[in-house]
């Protein structure tokens, strides 16, 4: 064998050293010139090609009169492979040409079977569903180098013991332990129940309230205790953490108490700059304050994706980020007496939390039915401005609290809504489906709420709704040819065929449900949890829209970088000619999930032709 022949690459790592010395043993190599066939549509292959140096192309088999070339839809370079479905089929049912020399190893059929009988991951990648294999490369793929932060979980990490005392300690009692303990927080057991003092908490009492030192520190705890699960990643801590506006987490299952996780103990664990933009935000007094740590995000998310930070914990950790900057530009913008009768709202990725890199801003005020506040849509037009010189780019459709068309009180908001909802033409579809994924970011959370209430109770058994609403699901074209494979264009707009068909027939499900959530994720882990989608299903719309965000991320970054402004004119665009083999196959095998939903979708909301 050619020492070139890389054992540490997919599917290939996951051979034990016997089956990789049988593969060693077994593997042939050829040459082959430009334009020579290797494989073609009919023949019985020989087995898997593995290209040493090289480009091999893969077309379907042209129709009378037509080009071989206008079938192309997949191209093979250096240590790429292909053949294996059809070695396993029998039968090829492609052309596979060499577009220059080429020399590549040939893994004969026999062996392939063999290895594929005695170790079943391998079997697997070439075999399983999309899940199966995602988790494959999850485990074993180039990039379990990941961070260690992100592999760190509450249970591994040095959860401090918890200070506890009865509910009969006073004041001056705490204090003298919390000092001997050389602690900065204490859990009282009043009952069943725990509660929590924090230092500034003694301090308030005394100073402040000005109650005496023999005051049971019992009547001064907080009750309501912000808790994570042992075994739960540190980075979900640090979301929670940044959602919150706390620094600290009970460690507890079941009513069990484990023990206490400090931010500072999270931090120690974190190799970006994430929790020094945190600080910023939350510390802010002044706009340029805010907008400093406003520019520090995209540099955050760089930061993570070179870390091989999965795709979802960057999401919830940037929504947070992004959410906690436009509370705070709220509080500073806003009139604190207006700020109850009012509620901010994000919409579209930004209200789903699955916005990563900074895009069009879409958002809208929602307020008190008989507010008077002659000022306020010259707040929000300043509002606007500010965010847009924030680096939150101005959205074409106007869909912005600068924009008196989405500044509304609760009845004008809950009208709206309904006349939306009754028609069934492209633009009141589009604003509904925006408008539905809103989430409150700033103001009164229970202004939107009696809202979102109103409008779920309104759309009950609508079933000519939901039958209409759900028809822009299917309105792209899946990009896979006749016989289920990628098809070649150069660019593919990941978001029209597959991450739109996935979203906006999920959001439409929820809504059936009657689901509060807005996050994708979370909309497919209740489905699957009410039983209105089979586990299997969900788990492969999870990977799938996964994917696409992670494939649509990477390139974004690496257009962002490469152009003059730092920006990336077409955000939506995957270069098939940038995706390995690797991301190539599983590529295929998530837009097979979309195309299966998609059926399930026509079923569902009757949507046959």
């Amino acid at each position: 064998m050619s020492d070139s022949f890389k054992m540490t690459n997919l599917p290939f790592s996951l051979l034990d050293p016997r089956e990789q010395k049988l593969l060693a043993s077994s593997l042939d190599i050829s040459y082959y010139q430009k334009g020579e066939t290797l494989l073609a549509a009919g023949d019985e292959p020989e087995g898997v090609f593995v290209i040493l140096k090289g480009k091999v192309v893969e077309s379907e088999v042209a129709e009378p009169g037509e080009e071989a070339a206008q079938h192309v839809f997949m191209h093979y370079t250096n240590e790429d492979y292909f053949g294996a479905w059809s070695a396993i089929r029998g039968q090829a049912i492609h052309n596979f040409i060499a577009e220059e020399e080429t020399i590549c190893h040939l893994l004969p059929t026999k062996t392939l079977l063999d290895l594929m009988s005695s170790n079943s991951m391998f079997a697997d990648y070439f075999q399983q569903n999309l899940t199966a294999k995602s988790e494959i490369v999850a485990q074993h793929g180039s990039d379990q180098d990941m961070a260690e932060f992100m592999l760190a979980k509450v249970s591994d990490s040095l959860v401090r013991e918890p200070l506890i005392i009865l509910e009969g300690t006073s004041i001056r009692e705490a204090t003298m332990l919390m000092r001997e303990k050389k602690s900065d927080c204490l859990l009282v057991k009043k009952g069943n129940r725990y509660g929590m003092v924090t230092g500034t908490d003694l301090l308030d009492a005394i100073i402040v309230q000005e109650l005496p030192l023999v005051t049971p520190v019992a009547d001064i705890a907080s009750y309501r205790l912000i808790t994570i699960k042992p075994g739960d990643y540190l980075f979900n801590a640090l979301i929670l953490m940044t959602q919150q506006q706390i620094e600290r987490l009970v460690v507890m299952q079941h009513d069990i108490l484990s023990g206490v996780v400090e931010l500072t103990d999270v931090l120690s664990y974190f190799s970006s700059h994430s929790h020094v933009i945190g600080l910023r935000i939350e510390r802010a007094q002044t706009i340029d304050d805010l907008k400093e740590a406003a520019f520090g995000l995209d540099d955050l998310i760089r930061a993570l994706v070179s870390h091989g930070v999965k795709t979802r914990f960057a999401m919830d950790l940037l929504a947070a980020m992004n959410g906690r900057i436009m509370a705070k530009l709220f509080d500073l913008t806003i009139p604190a007496d207006m700020q109850p009768h009012v509620c901010l709202v994000v919409m579209g990725s930004e209200g789903r939390g699955e916005q990563i890199m900074k895009t069009d801003q879409d958002n809208a005020v929602i307020y008190r039915d008989g507010l008077v506040w002659p000022g306020m849509q010259e707040a929000l037009n300043n509002f606007s401005r500010t965010l847009i010189d924030f680096g939150f780019p101005p959205c074409p459709g106007n869909i912005m609290v600068s924009n008196p068309a989405w500044v509304k009180s609760l009845s004008e908001w809950t009208a709206m809504l309904a006349d939306w909802a009754g028609k069934f033409d492209g633009q009141s579809q589009m604003n509904l489906a925006i408008a539905v994924d809103a989430k409150p970011v700033a103001g009164n959370p229970a202004i939107f709420k009696a809202a979102r209430n109103w409008f779920m109770r309104h759309l009950r058994n609508n079933d000519v709704f939901f039958s209409h609403f759900a028809k822009a699901s299917l309105e792209f074209d899946t990009p896979l040819t006749f016989f289920g494979n990628l098809k070649d264009k150069g660019q593919l707009d990941i978001k029209k065929g597959g991450i739109f068909p996935i979203v906006h027939g999920l959001r439409t499900m929820a809504l059936e449900c009657r689901i509060r959530a807005t996050n994708t994720f979370f909309r497919l882990e209740e489905m699957v949890e009410q039983g209105v989608l089979e586990t299997r299903q969900g788990q492969d719309l999870t990977e799938a829209l996964s994917l696409f965000i992670q494939l649509r991320l990477n390139q974004q970054i690496k257009r962002m970088e490469a152009s003059e402004d730092g920006q990336d004119k077409t955000p939506n665009n995957i270069d098939l000619q940038e995706l390995n083999k690797m991301e190539r196959d599983l590529l295929r095998d998530a837009l097979h999930v979309v195309k299966k939903f998609k059926k399930h979708l026509e079923l569902r909301y009757h949507l046959g032709n």
